[in-house]
């Protein structure tokens, strides 16, 4: 079977091809195995490509940029781009005698912008897109639109007929995770995926981000935080545990988000709400990765319901968060938690209005699982928006008003 055939459609490219048309350079930012090259090759076949995995053409790169580039054709594909960095300067000076739109089309594996190398960071000249391992609506071949929907004022209620129960879908749904491959293989051999993805990352990515002697240090960490994903990052207690110092442990943490494996979510708030806990909250990126590492099982779902809660949480998270790379890229996302233990699990802004979303694992909700929506609603003022409790449910209702609704997880992969 050719990729054509068994291709999904990724948001993201009518993105990537406006970018093309009016910018010089493009690059697809996103960890390894989300589907950057494949995204490159489907939109443009006709163009060169060179991965810089091909230990001759990083030599190549590596040993004289100018030359390498010099030596293109006009229009180029340079996939996994953080592997030389050298390169960047090179290219910047190439754009500066040519500035024709999409002349190259750059993949990453890990966060450029961030990257203490980079020698120059072609702004002006230089689009980052990030490309997230597959979304719900992706792997569902749906159009994404629940966000845009949502946010737009557009959701309409929806009240089902109560049939038989079934059992939950949501935990197959975790940890089939985002990543294309793993997705087409059995849970045991999706597990085995995982963990030589992460042996991959460890042995040769970290490299390209930093000095590491003990990347095995580094991957326990990352073990470590699969079972604390969605809980107030403390970075005291994971050196504790590691029997590591803060300072390390913060640089790993760095490295870590860097590679877009997990990610810092800050904490909301506004300078007039003195009682805000200002900790971020952490979260593993890609469901499936997390619970591969938290040795999670989907028959566990019952018996292992508090972690599963966190699972979620990160996962619908990461839905959101996709869904706004081709809705609205200016969003901004935060969580919500005060001193009184008061909090939400996801906070959206654009500019200065403000969302929320509550997130349930349960199959019921009411209206007291808006507590935290309205405490938000409280500090944001006339800036609040809406809020949303997610619940593995069937209809779509409001909650006491038409400010608070009840929405099925599905939603997010059926809009």
């Amino acid at each position: 079977m050719d990729a054509s055939s068994i291709y999904l459609e990724r948001q993201l490219a009518s993105a990537l091809l406006e970018a093309l048309a009016d910018t010089p350079v493009v690059c697809i930012l996103g960890p390894r195995q989300c589907g950057k090259s494949t995204l490159a090759e489907m939109m443009e076949p006709d163009r060169a490509y060179i991965s810089l995995d091909e230990s001759a053409y990083l030599q190549a790169a590596q040993s004289d940029p100018i030359s390498f580039i010099a030596e293109l054709p006009d229009y180029v594909t340079i996939d996994e781009v953080q592997r030389a960095p050298e390169l960047f300067l090179a290219i910047k000076r190439s754009v500066d005698t040519d500035r024709r739109p999409g002349r190259f089309l750059l993949t990453g594996s890990a966060n450029l912008l961030q990257l203490p190398r980079l020698v120059d960071s072609l702004a002006g000249r230089m689009e980052c897109l990030y490309l997230h391992p597959l979304s719900a609506a992706e792997a569902a071949n749906a159009p994404g639109r629940f966000l845009d929907k949502w946010l737009g004022g557009t959701l309409e209620t929806k009240i089902e007929a109560t049939g038989r129960l079934h059992p939950s879908e949501l935990p197959d749904r975790l940890l089939a995770g985002g990543y294309p491959e793993p997705r087409t293989r059995t849970p045991r051999r999706a597990r085995q995926w995982y963990r030589n993805y992460i042996k991959s990352i460890i042995e040769r990515d970290i490299h390209d981000v930093a000095e590491v002697k003990a990347g095995a240090d580094v991957a326990r960490l990352l073990e470590l935080l699969a079972h604390r994903t969605g809980q107030l990052l403390n970075v005291a207690s994971l050196a504790k545990e590691v029997q590591l110092d803060r300072e390390t442990v913060e640089r790993y943490l760095s490295i870590l988000e860097k590679l877009f494996l997990v990610r810092r979510l800050p904490a909301w708030h506004r300078n007039s709400a003195k009682r805000l806990i200002k900790a971020p909250k952490l979260h593993v990126c890609d469901s499936g990765l997390c619970g591969t590492l938290a040795e999670l099982r989907a028959e566990e779902w019952i018996v292992k319901r508090h972690s599963f809660g966190h699972l979620l949480e990160s996962a619908i998270l990461q839905e959101l968060i996709a869904q706004s790379s081709w809705t609205d890229p200016d969003l901004r996302f935060w969580h919500y938690r005060d001193k009184d233990q008061v909090e939400v699990d996801c906070v959206i802004t654009r500019g200065q209005q403000v969302w929320g979303v509550e997130i349930k694992a349960s199959a019921t909700v009411g209206r007291s699982d808006t507590k935290g929506l309205r405490r938000l609603a409280a500090n944001s003022g006339q800036d609040f928006q809406a809020g949303i409790v997610f619940y593995d449910g069937q209809s779509c209702l409001p909650l006491g008003d038409s400010k608070y609704w009840a929405v099925p997880i599905s939603k997010l992969w059926e809009l």
